[in-house]
């Protein structure tokens, strides 16, 4: 591999002009073709195969209205007055009226005929019905609604709108998760003291990233796309292609500092650092495309579409990288001599590695402190609970909890099998008599048939809220009910409806995370030992990744579900973690702990290998990658904290997680547990028995298959 990559970098250095050139005119095509077409991300979720999904989809043939997404309508009376006053009714009548004129209403129930008014009298709430879901709306249908509903507010009610509606998956880029590219500026200037070689990962990032986004916006015509995969594109995008070029940079100036000449060092950096990009990106890509064996379409969306951005960095960290290198020269050779002494990174290492025992316990015993909120994590998708206070669609949410209780915000739909039956009304009614009697519900009501009376619906509206786990629980009951009611009744039935599809989404997402873990920790045992041809590191490094998924859980957990400090990041409301966070961070975080254990790591097996000694090798691997591995993580840590300023709770507590995760990983698992774990093992941390060293392939990542480096001009410097 090594070599391959060799021969790359001096292609990229040779014909440097065509590299630039057809990057540049890569990236033009891609934006230009996704500025023509613009996005067509998609809000909508499914869950294929689940018995929720499948009524649902049944129930779309059916009840077409019954089947897609709703808005509510809240009416307010002033202080003092009642919601069924005469001068209030004409407005609301008109109102009503109005809505269902808006585009693709297909019905609008009446508060007055449907018993909807609130026990005080003070507030009516009435849905509005759309045949498609939200993803289907047209961009006015919305809008359209609020603008009729004016007709009441002009009377003197308050009216707010809202509803499943208006909950749409979190997405989106802002303006304020950009200043995580301003925190790399500073922490590669600070690496380098160079603005030049500061300057080549910030740009071949950026280029990485505008293609990657540009691309995903123009495959958007093609495939779906949903609107939460361009965030995580972007975290991951513009965050590897930094740290991919900064490690290539980084080689890049040490050799040069060593007296190399330009041309062969860069291509040697490609062949030794770029080996392991390579393999860090790899890593990276085929975590984020296990997110597909979960069986949701959108998750393995967003996996492939991180996947494909990484993608992207890897190639331009490996061409373009080496292309700027040859157009930058000698101007990237430090002009000062330095001695080669111990540094920040290397006294760190000392001072874990000196009481190793020691360093072990009380790191282990703090990652498991941290990881102990993880056991108490609830999955949930976001609903209008987390939306900005000021938002109509978060009033309506909150009116709705506080008058007709937390359960109207998310009713069940149960769908009874009436085909046959005399009296579809009736069977339904019969139907919602044994639903009324479970604990845990409000209100069990008979609601559409079926223009040929082969179904009918009945609303459930819970005791408690959408995301509240009593709820999950009361689908449980009701789809455990089903053989009672059937017998009683002669009525098959199923239960659906979002807020049972979304249960079930969080259901399944949690049960795939125990064997994902085993997946990605299997796999991360056979590529390190490739690598490293070892048993003890890859071992010691599959176990510091669990820790720091641990650790990584249960802060996000103490922050965003207990409400710990949730006041620093302006979330007015702790909840459930949304479903595929934990899986996400898992798959992230699986990449990114591999790329430190290479970075770090492979330059003591290359140390151990020349000099046989492994505490010197500890220590100059430390010295030689921990300053470049400290700069990558920062990086890394300001990128993702950059989106904890997102006005949205969902985006903030994966970037909170991510950022928390790389924290801890890189400082307390790489850089202070592995030293002290090489030092406690010695010389049986590269043992590999004969027979399995025979049949792992030799990936040669330092690079010892390359051809014997030119010897040191008289000019050599040396960096730190």
């Amino acid at each position: 591999m090594a070599s391959a990559l060799y021969r790359l970098g001096r292609f990229s250095y040779r014909r440097r002009l065509l590299v630039l050139t057809g990057w540049l005119l890569v990236l033009l095509a891609v934006v230009g073709t996704a500025g023509k077409l613009g996005p067509n991300l998609d809000d909508e979720f499914s869950l294929p195969g689940s018995g929720s999904q499948q009524a649902m989809d049944d129930l779309g043939g059916a009840i077409p209205a019954a089947a897609g997404t709703s808005a509510q309508l809240v009416f307010q009376a002033p202080d003092g007055a009642r919601i069924t006053d005469q001068q209030y009714q004409q407005p609301i009548q008109q109102a009503l009226a109005a809505a269902a004129e808006a585009p693709q209403v297909a019905a609008v129930s009446n508060p007055f005929e449907t018993g909807t008014v609130s026990p005080d009298g003070s507030t009516a709430l009435a849905s509005v019905s759309y045949p498609v879901e939200n993803a289907e709306l047209e961009s006015d249908a919305l809008s359209e609604l609020e603008a009729g509903v004016e007709v009441a507010r002009q009377a003197g009610l308050s009216v707010e709108t809202g509803g499943q509606a208006y909950s749409d998956l979190p997405g989106g880029v802002h303006a304020t998760e950009l200043i995580g590219v301003g925190v790399a500026v500073l922490i590669l200037l600070v690496t380098f003291g160079s603005m030049l070689a500061a300057g080549i990962p910030l740009i071949t990032a950026l280029i990485g990233v505008g293609i990657g986004m540009a691309g995903l916006m123009a495959a958007s015509h093609a495939f779906t796309i949903s609107s939460t995969a361009p965030t995580l594109s972007l975290m991951l995008g513009l965050a590897v292609g930094l740290d991919y070029a900064l490690f290539l940079v980084s080689r890049h100036r040490r050799q040069l500092a060593e007296g190399m000449p330009v041309a062969e060092s860069v291509a040697r950096a490609n062949g030794t650092a770029g080996s392991a990009v390579l393999f860090a990106g790899a890593t990276v890509v085929i975590a984020l495309l296990g997110l597909a064996v979960a069986g949701v379409p959108m998750l393995t969306v967003m996996g492939l579409s991180a996947a494909a951005a990484v993608t992207v960095a890897v190639l331009v960290a490996l061409t373009l990288v080496p292309a700027l290198l040859a157009y930058c020269g000698e101007r990237l050779r430090p002009q000062q001599r330095r001695p080669e002494t111990t540094n920040a990174s290397e006294r760190w290492v000392k001072g874990a590695s000196r009481r190793p025992w020691l360093t072990v316990v009380a790191g282990i015993a703090a990652l498991a402190f941290l990881a102990v909120p993880a056991a108490d994590l609830e999955l949930a998708l976001p609903d209008n609970s987390t939306a900005a206070a000021e938002s109509t669609e978060r009033k309506t949410y909150d009116i709705v909890e506080e008058k007709f209780g937390p359960g109207a915000n998310g009713p069940l739909m149960v769908v009874a099998d009436t085909q046959g039956h005399d009296e579809p009304q009736r069977s339904a009614q019969a139907v919602a008599e044994h639903l009324q009697a479970l604990p845990g519900v409000a209100q069990a009501v008979p609601g559409a048939v079926a223009e040929d009376g082969s179904v009918a619906v009945v609303q459930v509206v819970p005791t408690t809220g959408p995301r509240d786990a009593a709820t999950a629980d009361l689908v449980t009951e009701i789809r455990a009910a089903e053989p009672q009611i059937l017998a009683d009744t002669g009525t098959p039935t199923q239960v659906t409806g979002q807020t049972a599809i979304q249960i079930d989404l969080s259901e399944k997402l949690a049960d795939a995370l125990v064997p994902y873990g085993v997946v990605v920790a299997g796999l991360s045992l056979i590529l390190l030992m490739m690598v490293f041809r070892s048993i003890a590191v890859p071992v010691k490094a599959t176990l510091g990744y669990l820790l720091s998924i641990g650790a990584a859980l249960g802060l996000t957990v103490a922050v965003f579900q207990w409400g710990w400090a949730l006041d620093l990041f302006g979330v007015e409301e702790a909840g459930p973690m949304i479903s595929f966070m934990p899986i996400v961070l898992m798959s992230v975080l699986f990449g990114l702990a591999m790329d430190y254990e290479v970075f770090l790591v492979s330059g003591m097996r290359e140390h151990y290998v020349h000099t046989g000694d492994p505490q010197d090798a500890v220590f100059t691997g430390a010295r030689l990658a921990g300053r470049v591995v400290i700069a990558a993580a920062l990086i890394m840590i300001g990128v993702f904290a950059s989106f904890t300023l997102s006005d949205n709770p969902t985006i903030m507590s994966i970037a909170f997680a991510l950022a928390a995760g790389v924290l801890v990983d890189a400082f307390v698992v790489r850089m202070t547990l592995v030293p002290a774990v090489l030092t406690l093992l010695g010389r049986r941390a590269w043992w590999l028995p004969a027979w399995l060293e025979r049949l792992l392939p030799d990936l040669d990542v330092e690079g010892a298959k390359l051809p014997s480096a030119p010897a040191e001009q008289p000019t050599a410097m040396t960096i730190t």
